[in-house]
């Protein structure tokens, strides 16, 4: 297989509450130190009566980067809870901020702890997470007797169809994980006997999002 990982294509907000304190995350797709930065100051602006701002940030395929600050919390009840999420949800190029008012009644370093990893998770659903890959667009241009075929090798193999052109002859579009473009290519040769002309073009980064090709 080859190696896939998964960023923040949207950022999303999500809100949770635990004895009446309030924990609202802000989650948003970064790709440097400076951007996670400016992200965060942004948000603490934003909520500057927030009794606190808690933030974290990963950035990098291999988590080259990364931070979080407790902002007057318990050492160790907020930032690092929530970096451990994004981290143990293979989420990269993402900064989060949950910024927390407080509703009256201590939760403890226990109750803390659950709390920002909550809204931390609860702000990561409401964003729309892509799936990176490497992967070939390929050009198949065969006549209308193939495209049946064509469509059928396609979904059994899980490879998004990008377009299709009609006209004398039918031209298909699709995106191919780099790992099954060989295959693909033999069997498509096999299914239109050697009839369909193949275009194979470079290696390159695409991503999925609920199904769908970005």
């Amino acid at each position: 297989m080859s190696e896939s990982y998964k960023i923040v294509y949207e950022g999303g907000i999500g809100e949770i509450e635990e004895k009446k304190s309030r924990f609202t995350a802000y989650v948003c797709p970064v790709e440097s130190e400076e951007e996670a930065s400016a992200f965060i100051e942004k948000i603490k602006k934003m909520n500057w009566n927030a009794t606190h701002n808690c933030s974290a940030a990963v950035i990098g395929i291999n988590n080259e980067f990364s931070r979080c600050n407790d902002d007057g919390e318990p050492g160790g009840t907020a930032g690092k809870p929530m970096l451990e999420v994004l981290i143990g949800e293979q989420v990269h190029n993402v900064a989060v901020v949950v910024t927390r008012y407080f509703g009256g009644t201590l939760l403890g370093t226990g109750g803390l702890v659950k709390a920002y990893q909550r809204a931390v998770k609860e702000g990561l659903a409401k964003s729309k997470i892509a799936e990176k890959r490497e992967g070939a667009r390929i050009t198949v241009n065969t006549d209308y007797n193939g495209i049946g075929k064509l469509k059928y090798i396609s979904d059994s193999m899980d490879i998004f169809i990008i377009n299709t052109e009609y006209s004398d002859l039918v031209t298909m579009n699709v995106m191919a994980p780099k790992e099954a473009v060989k295959a693909f290519v033999d069997k498509v040769t096999e299914a239109t006997a050697g009839k369909a002309v193949i275009h194979v073009g470079e290696i390159e980064t695409y991503g999925i999002v609920n199904g769908r090709l970005i």
